[in-house]
């Protein structure tokens, strides 16, 4: 983990409001991934990255049907598993990382997704992001906070971090934000970033933090 860094001035402030308007725009906030359990959350996490939720809940009916747990994924061949997640994006690696979590679930943790972040990114295709998402989505457990490419650009717009390394802008947001509310400005960030500030063509207008918002950019490039 990072060695901490100072807060962009006001960020504290700011954080505050942001967390106000958050919590009115979205009071009851949900991830958007369908799943039913800890196994098949993490499973549609690994799955989301550099994907659409969308995509990713009309994938995971048929590999859940196939392959309903950890025990029955770890017998599976990866082109079998590549064949159901191809539209995914990525699916040579994305497949190759499930099939070894689910192996190691199986012979390390008893067949159970382990409640701990330590244990959780000893798993193939699980670091710190997906591993937060489970814990708070399965668990109810605020260890840290993820931060996917809508949490890491609306943090930089909004002057609450200086960083461009997701690292680093999670010790600025834990520092930030309440421990309760960690998994909630999540999926609320990511419901803002979907409905507002988008990376290209913000609604600025719409966004009831433009009094306050410094509109910064993250360097070319990061």
């Amino acid at each position: 983990m990072s060695a901490k860094k100072s807060l962009p001035r006001g960020a504290l402030a700011r954080a505050e409001k942001v967390l106000a308007a958050l919590q009115a725009r979205y009071p009851r906030p949900a991830t958007h991934l369908e799943a039913g359990n800890a196994w098949e959350l993490l499973v549609a996490t690994v799955l989301a990255a550099q994907c659409t939720d969308a995509r990713v809940n009309t994938v995971t009916p048929e590999l859940f049907r196939r392959w309903p747990g950890p025990a029955e994924l770890a017998l599976a061949t990866q082109e079998e598993l590549e064949s159901v997640i191809r539209s995914t994006g990525f699916y040579h690696s994305k497949a190759r990382n499930l099939l070894g979590a689910a192996q190691r679930v199986v012979s390390v943790y008893g067949g159970q997704v382990p409640p701990r972040l330590d244990e959780l990114i000893t798993l193939p295709g699980v670091a710190r992001k997906t591993a937060n998402v489970v814990l708070f989505g399965a668990f109810g457990i605020n260890e840290g906070l993820a931060v996917d490419t809508h949490v890491k650009r609306i943090s930089y717009r909004l002057g609450l971090t200086a960083h461009t390394d997701p690292v680093d802008i999670e010790q600025d947001l834990m520092r930030l934000f309440p421990r309760a509310e960690w998994g909630d400005v999540n999926h609320r960030m990511v419901w803002f970033g979907r409905d507002v500030c988008h990376a290209r063509g913000p609604r600025c207008a719409e966004c009831e933090m433009a009094d306050f918002c410094p509109r910064r950019e993250p360097p070319r490039g990061r």
